[in-house]
């Protein structure tokens, strides 16, 4: 699913692809056809994220998301609605088809300022948690070199194992590693390793569930390895193809609220 928190297990998690039962598939045509997978023209959900630090106390904190498919852009917008000291952030991504980077934004309603998130500050974590700027945002194909290493029994399920290694030796992971789903060309897991190739953070989906036809991953957990640091995102109330206006992707929407 390519919005915000989902767009990030979506693109690297769920794949779908139409080969013949003989052919033989290759790390960068698995990846490829991610962005042909159907997702439904618009998104929106409840959101629940929970942190949880290496003493096991947790922070909970709801949020409302939205996301929409306009062609060439595909742009998502999230609305914190709880607790007080987050209430009324908000966070929105623009991620485009060609090879220009993502833009991105954040809302502090404490200064009443949106800030545009700078390249620089990619690989900053979001809001404490364990998903980073450029994790939210949409990694393009040619940014890595993708080498289809094995399948692998996961839980009982064959899945193919992707390793994609960045090009870009300035880039915050060396590289990661994919378990797919054979049967269903759903993800499984996804290792993230640092630049020196250490294991860094596991993302695992918990839950998969088809709404209106689709895929949507409603259980999922990002936990960083070398911090004892996790972070869950559970998702409910799931509606898709609404016809969600343009109007709620902008600038003046983000300090706005929903």
């Amino acid at each position: 699913m390519k919005n915000f928190m989902i767009k990030t297990v979506s693109i690297a998690l769920l794949i779908a692809i139409s080969f013949g039962a003989n052919a033989q598939l290759t790390g960068t045509q698995i990846i490829e056809k991610t962005y042909n997978r159907a997702t439904g023209e618009d998104q929106t959900s409840q959101l629940t994220m929970t942190l949880t630090n290496s003493r096991g106390q947790t922070r909970v904190r709801e949020i409302t998301q939205f996301s929409k498919d306009f062609g060439n852009v595909e742009k998502s917008i999230m609305f914190f609605q709880s607790p007080a000291d987050v209430k009324n952030t908000s966070f929105m991504s623009w991620s485009y088809d060609n090879n220009k980077s993502d833009d991105q934004w954040i809302y502090l309603p404490a200064l009443k300022k949106t800030k545009r998130i700078s390249s620089d500050s990619k690989s900053d974590y979001f809001m404490g948690s364990d998903f980073t700027y450029d994790d939210l945002g949409d990694r393009k194909i040619d940014a890595d070199n993708h080498k289809l290493l094995k399948t692998e029994l996961v839980n009982g399920k064959s899945c193919y194992v992707v390793k994609s290694v960045s090009k870009d030796d300035d880039y915050m992971y060396s590289k990661t590693i994919t378990w797919i789903d054979k049967s269903t060309y759903v993800g499984v897991k996804k290792e993230f390793y640092d630049e020196d190739d250490e294991l860094l953070k596991i993302l695992t989906i918990k839950k998969v569930q088809k709404v209106s036809g689709f895929y949507v991953v409603t259980n999922s957990e990002m936990k960083n390895v070398q911090k004892n640091h996790k972070t869950s995102i559970v998702l409910s109330g799931v509606k898709i193809n609404t016809n969600i206006p343009a109007s709620k992707f902008t600038e003046r929407m983000m300090t706005r609220g929903m």
